[in-house]
């Protein structure tokens, strides 16, 4: 905790400029050394309180929890500030576009990321508006987990239209991230540096309507660096929000049409979550099943949290799921049966 306070009033010290956290980390090998050397007077226990009355979560790179698809790409972020709970199953798909999409392009990101959330597919996106913003709202209409990247600080929802997304994100069990530091300034720039935490969370990238310039591309780039699989929606050839897409899939980028085609790139069958809870026989084991919308596998402890039931109508209702060979219990911990 102590490298995680110092971390923060350097990241605020530098207004969030990487290359700079980069030159010290490489520097000094630990942020309290690198803090001290500045000589500064940020006042470290007062910027560390006010993450935590906001219930922010400052997660190092060093640290156990950081996502390990995160860690593996090139330049992750040292640092990333955690609003919700950022633990997500794999495999994980980033879905981003235009800011700018037609009626059409928002319905299919809405379509797509709740078909691949209600196979348990966690959804990664930038809470932009458009295609991002319609990629959370299928995610949470399909019941998975989603996470928002931000470019902005996250006592700074942009854009502000979307603040009341951001908040059913974050009631669904969600998470929203940045790697800038409270209050840090707008900069146009920070929104193409955010793209390579999208990208880089997820195990493959879904690009709906993106135009000739965009930063979709730029997502695009990351994710070929981070080895990243990359799907595309094609569109009409002289459509202007589809030159980008297009010329991707020209360049090798494998197209879809429909959610199925990237379920069955991963072996994910689309139908598992969906039989099963065809097999519950009552409002209380179809509680238990959605629990598993979020997370891959679950102790007694998280479902206890998860549904909110007593320990006694709990064990009862695992037992049954586990009697219809619904789900299995595996070094004290549950999960479905695929």
């Amino acid at each position: 905790m102590i490298e995680a306070k110092y971390y923060n009033a350097l990241n605020l010290l530098y207004r969030g400029d990487y290359s700079k956290l980069q030159k010290a980390w490489e520097k000094f090998q630990s942020w309290e050394k690198a803090y001290k050397n500045e000589g500064a007077a940020i006042d470290i226990e007062n910027e560390w309180k006010k993450l935590h009355n906001l219930d922010i979560t400052l997660l190092l790179k060093e640290n156990p929890s950081y996502p390990e698809l995160l860690k593996e790409i090139p330049l992750p972020p040292f640092g990333i500030y955690i609003l919700g709970n950022l633990s997500y199953a794999k495999p994980a798909i980033a879905i981003v576009g235009t800011r700018k999409a037609t009626p059409q392009g928002k319905e299919l990101a809405k379509i797509f990321a709740a078909k691949l959330s209600r196979s348990g597919t966690p959804i990664i996106s930038g809470l932009a508006m458009g295609i991002d913003e319609f990629a959370h709202k299928g995610a949470l209409e399909g019941g998975a987990k989603t996470i928002a990247v931000l470019g902005t600080p996250l006592n700074h929802i942009y854009p502000k239209h979307n603040e009341q997304l951001a908040k059913n994100i974050l009631e669904s069990g969600g998470a929203i991230i940045s790697e800038f530091p409270l209050d840090n300034s707008y900069r146009r720039d920070n929104f193409l540096i955010r793209n390579r935490i999208i990208s880089g969370l997820a195990n493959a990238l879904l690009i709906i309507e993106a135009p000739e310039r965009s930063g979709s591309l730029a997502t695009a780039r990351f994710a070929l660096e981070q080895n990243r699989e990359i799907f595309i929606i094609p569109g009409n050839i002289s459509a202007p929000n589809y030159k980008g897409s297009n010329a991707l899939i020209k360049a090798g980028a494998t197209p879809v049409t429909e959610p199925e085609d990237i379920l069955n790139y991963f072996g994910i069958d689309a139908d598992k979550t969906a039989s099963s809870e065809s097999q519950a026989g009552n409002p209380e084991e179809k509680e238990i099943l959605n629990a598993f919308k979020k997370e891959e596998k679950l102790t007694i402890e998280q479902l206890l949290e998860t549904t909110k039931k007593d320990l006694s109508d709990l064990n009862k209702n695992l037992a049954m799921l586990t009697i219809k060979g619904i789900i299995k219990e595996s070094n004290g911990k549950y999960y479905l049966i695929s």
